[in-house]
């Protein structure tokens, strides 16, 4: 989310500045909307009982987007390794039926215990079994971001100060 801002905010007073053909007010109603979108997206909740796995989002996200899954532990047959279009690695569940797989989540706190539980409920190994991101991708992410919101703070105070 810190990201988005430090990604955006800087646009309306830059567009007004310039004198660009987008209104300002334009570009902070997109950039609200934006960050609502991404709010829905990103609050993504995994839920583990004895009885299944599933994924949901917030109601009104999953009414128009995103509608989450559940799947029961006894119908979960394997997972399967695919690789990304970046080169990293993701799993699947699969089921019995084998009618469609289920992407296992792999960006939660605490993935090692979800991959634990999974294993104890379905009796697949899952020792290969890693994060997508580790700890200090996120780390490098949170400084970089935090220096482009310096960088905007310079960006918005010279774009104003110059009206």
């Amino acid at each position: 989310m810190s990201l988005y801002i430090a990604l955006t905010i800087p646009l309306p007073f830059l567009a007004k500045v310039t004198s660009a053909p987008v209104s300002p007010l334009i570009l902070w109603v997109g950039i609200v909307i934006g960050f609502i979108f991404l709010y829905g997206a990103l609050s993504e909740r995994v839920l583990l009982d004895q009885e299944k796995i599933q994924v949901t989002y917030p109601r009104w996200f999953s009414l128009f987007f995103r509608k989450g899954w559940s799947l029961s532990w006894s119908e979960i047959k394997d997972l399967k390794l695919r690789t990304t279009g970046q080169g990293g690695l993701v799993y699947y569940f699969v089921t019995h039926g084998a009618d469609q797989a289920y992407l296992l989540p792999m960006r939660v706190a605490g993935f090692a215990r979800l991959v634990k539980i999974v294993e104890e409920k379905t009796g697949i190994g899952t020792t290969d079994i890693r994060p997508l991101s580790q700890p200090w991708m996120y780390l490098i992410l949170l400084v970089f971001t935090l220096f482009l919101l310096l960088i905007d703070g310079w960006t918005i105070w010279t774009a104003t100060t110059q009206i």
